[in-house]
């Protein structure tokens, strides 16, 4: 059976992960619709969520996982991108590449383990190759581990490592995969793709 992948345009993907984001408990802080547009406003990204039928009821199909992605350029703005940029810059060739930065993705604690997050990525991919995207560039966390085993089954290489002055859980990992034609050969997910 494929996986079901929705491409959202940014108003309605803004409302949609701004609903799933409800159901993170391990998320401090939730994503405002607004917040989502504005960052997104004016940059090439793409919302992609993954969409399965409940257990208990066949009939009712509900989005279980998402990736929220946009252009990471050389000369950011924003204070957020703008730090973000500096902090990588000496491992990423802003200059000479066109950088895809994986901001926001999860997969309900439930429908975990069961392909639907590498099913996004894989779509995320051949979408990136497509719009000409040398690389895609994942900040997180230390401690999360299950994201960071998945980026590593998905060939993400980590590329800096920022260590937390007092607790290495909360130390900041960035991670990349650099993106080829070839890429599309190691994709293994039945995928239907729909756009909304």
């Amino acid at each position: 059976m494929a996986y079901q992948i929705k491409e959202y345009p940014l108003q309605q993907g803004a409302l949609e992960i701004q609903y799933i984001e409800e159901y993170f408990t391990e998320f401090p802080r939730k994503k405002s619709a607004t917040e989502i547009m504005d960052r997104l406003n004016d940059r090439t990204s793409l919302i992609l969520m993954a969409e399965a039928p409940l257990p208990e009821d066949p009939s009712m199909v509900v989005p279980v996982s998402f990736k929220v992605l946009h252009e990471l350029r050389d000369n950011e703005s924003d204070p957020k991108m703008f730090d973000l940029v500096e902090r990588i810059r000496d491992v990423v060739d802003f200059p000479n590449k066109k950088v895809l930065y994986n901001w926001l993705g999860a997969t309900r604690r439930d429908w975990r383990g069961q392909g639907f997050f590498r099913a996004l990525s894989e779509q995320q991919e051949e979408w990136a190759l497509d719009e000409g995207f040398d690389e895609i560039v994942v900040k997180t966390k230390n401690r999360y581990y299950d994201m960071r085993g998945t980026l590593d089954h998905l060939r993400y290489d980590v590329i800096k490592f920022e260590p937390h002055p007092e607790d290495n859980q909360e130390s900041k990992v960035y991670m990349r995969k650099r993106l080829a034609e070839r890429v599309r050969d190691d994709h293994r997910s039945p995928r239907k793709l729909s756009r909304s």
